[in-house]
């Protein structure tokens, strides 16, 4: 890889570039999770119902057509990133974010405008899908090509950490405005708080990443004839098929887990579980703030031991845990309880979210990695993540909730399977370690 056609950042400049790339993650972050802390209090303003479970399902469906632009978020920012650089895709994709957080909004009720606020809801949801497909690919590829080459595994994990906390945030907006206002307040007009704040934090990172420094591989290839090969999806199937297939496969059964065991573990406490949206509101903000913080020691400990133990180790105990958790969880009495399995839980998937942004960064060079990294990881995104709560919602409707927890396993599986067979036949493009 050419980095010695470029300046290496100095110290100074390298931790202000990760702060303001990782700073920029955690807003973007906050505005998609935001959609679902705040769930439980506008799903009646855009799809009145008599059945709760069928109201959210509706509300769930749209987050998961959300996902199905990410696919195409991935391969045009994916591109515009291999291509323009990896700070103009990011403010690129903030961009997108905020407009979409200002829309839901600004969007009146059903009682108001009729459906069409469910087509506004969905209209919002797209162009935020478009953006957190371009965004993942972006940002771990810029955190990843700005760390020190020894620390990559470390810095690259605050992908994950920013991605928690703008989740976690979320939560303690919800938590705040659950003290300050009614329920009837939340649910008629509280709810918008959270997005317009949102929208106006857009704003702000548009401006910081815009004065962001350029990753010294990016200029490397800029100042090379490396260039003259652009980026494109021809070029990746042609090239990365089983690099393609590994990212496919890992981020398949990894981000199933955590949707599971983040997004979706909210609504299953509250309507699966008995407990109050209080009560699973402030169990997951918790739950939440510890997982994040295990992220970087995570990625340290990658940097020390290699990234493959990690990913072992998730697929071993999400395999053989998973169901047993989500049945302790059926029957939890206390708050207490109910931290620690979910707690659990979130320690298991911490395997694959420390550190998979730098696995899959590795395995792509420079002129392509971008749209290498964004793109497999949307797809799967689309079909596993994205669906997480609607297949969940669904398995309960149906009588059998169970059938959620097996699947999830199932999942996991597979994906670590695939990991070990199919990594052994990849290169390591990142001259780092992994096994």
């Amino acid at each position: 890889m050419p980095t010695d056609l470029a300046a290496t950042p100095r110290s100074g400049s390298r931790l202000f570039s990760i702060f303001g790339g990782s700073m920029g993650n955690l807003v973007e972050w906050y505005d998609w999770y935001v959609y679902s802390a705040f769930t439980l209090y506008f799903a009646g303003a855009f799809f009145p119902q008599d059945d709760a479970t069928v109201q959210l399902m509706n509300v769930a469906a749209i987050f998961a057509v959300g996902f199905l632009m990410r696919p195409l978020g991935a391969w045009l920012m994916g591109i515009y990133a291999d291509r323009k650089g990896r700070k103009a895709g990011l403010a690129l994709s903030v961009s997108l974010m905020g407009g979409g957080s200002l829309l839901v909004a600004l969007t009146p009720g059903y009682n108001t405008i009729g459906p069409w606020a469910a087509a506004l809801l969905l209209l919002a949801r797209l162009m935020q899908g478009l953006s957190v497909g371009g965004e993942y690919g972006a940002s771990a590829t810029y955190l990843s090509e700005m760390a020190q080459h020894e620390r990559r595994g470390f810095f690259s994990s605050f992908q994950y950490v920013t991605l928690i906390a703008g989740q976690l945030i979320a939560l303690c907006v919800l938590l705040l405005l659950q003290a300050l206002l009614s329920e009837a307040q939340l649910e008629t007009w509280g709810w918008r708080i959270p997005f317009a704040v949102g929208s106006l934090l857009a704003i702000g990172v548009f401006h910081m990443r815009r004065s962001m420094a350029e990753t010294p591989d990016f200029e490397a290839l800029a100042q090379s004839q490396i260039t003259a090969e652009k980026s494109s999806g021809t070029q990746l199937i042609r090239e990365h098929a089983h690099q393609i297939i590994v990212v496919l496969a890992l981020t398949a059964g990894g981000t199933l887990a955590f949707y599971a065991y983040s997004t979706y573990m909210q609504k299953f406490l509250v309507n699966s579980a008995g407990f109050s949206r209080q009560s699973a509101t402030g169990i997951m903000a918790a739950a939440l703030f510890v997982y994040m913080l295990l992220q970087p020691v995570a990625g340290w400990l990658s940097d020390k031991i290699g990234r493959k133990p990690l990913l072992i180790a998730f697929g071993l105990m999400g395999v053989s845990c998973t169901v047993p958790l989500f049945r302790g969880l059926e029957t939890a009495q206390t708050a207490t309880h109910a931290f620690l399995l979910v707690m659990a839980g979130l320690v298991i998937v911490t395997g694959y979210t420390s550190i998979n942004a730098v696995v899959k960064a590795e395995l792509f060079p420079a002129r392509i990695r971008t749209l290498g990294v964004a793109l497999p990881y949307a797809l799967a995104n689309t079909l596993f993540g994205g669906t997480a709560e609607y297949v969940a919602l669904l398995f309960k409707d149906k009588g059998y909730e169970a059938g959620f927890y097996w699947y999830v396993t199932f999942m996991i599986g597979i994906s670590i399977a695939a990991y070990l067979w199919i990594s052994r036949r990849s290169a390591n493009h990142m001259n780092d370690k992994t096994d």
